[in-house]
C-alpha cells in the first residue's frame, strides 16, 4: 500500500471520526444537561450512537471493505472487541478527570481524544484490513 493510500485513508479516519465525535458529543450532553442523566448512563447511550455511526462510515467508505456474511461477523465482533476496550479507556479517563475537579464537557473531549490513535490501529490493523484472496475459497 502507498503512502498516498494510506493518508487518504487517515484522512477519511479523521472525517468519519470528527461525525462520530459530534453524534457522541451531542447525545451525551443531551443526555447530561438536557436529560438530567448520569454521566456514565449518558456515556453508554452516547458512545453507541457515534459506534453505530463509526461502523458503517468506515467499513464502506475508509477502508471499503467487503465481505461474505460470515466475515462480516467475524469483523463486527473484532469491531466491537476494539471499541470496548476504547470504551473503558475513554470512560476510565472521563471518570478520573472529572474526579481530579474537571469540567465534565472538557473532560469528555480529553476522553475522546484519548481513544482516537487505539481507534485507528485496531480498525486498520485487524478490523478492516484486507483479507488475503484464497482462490480456493472464493
Amino acid at each position: 500500500m502507498n503512502r498516498r493510500t494510506e493518508l487518504l485513508k487517515l484522512i477519511k479516519y479523521g472525517l468519519v471520526g470528527a461525525m462520530n465525535t459530534g453524534v457522541d458529543f451531542i447525545v451525551f450532553c443531551i443526555l447530561v444537561y438536557g436529560v438530567g442523566w448520569g454521566t456514565v448512563g449518558a456515556q453508554v447511550l452516547a458512545y453507541s450512537a457515534g459506534l453505530m455511526n463509526s461502523y458503517l462510515l468506515n467499513r464502506y467508505w475508509t477502508f471499503r471493505t467487503t465481505h461474505t456474511q460470515s466475515k462480516q461477523s467475524k469483523q463486527i465482533i473484532r469491531f466491537v472487541v476494539v471499541n470496548a476496550i476504547s470504551f473503558a479507556s475513554a470512560t476510565l479517563v472521563l471518570l478520573a478527570l472529572e474526579q481530579w475537579g474537571i469540567h465534565t464537557v472538557v473532560a469528555k473531549m480529553l476522553s475522546i481524544a484519548a481513544s482516537l490513535v487505539l481507534n485507528y490501529v485496531g480498525y486498520r490493523l485487524w478490523v478492516f484490513r484486507k483479507e488475503p484472496y484464497n482462490e480456493t475459497m472464493g
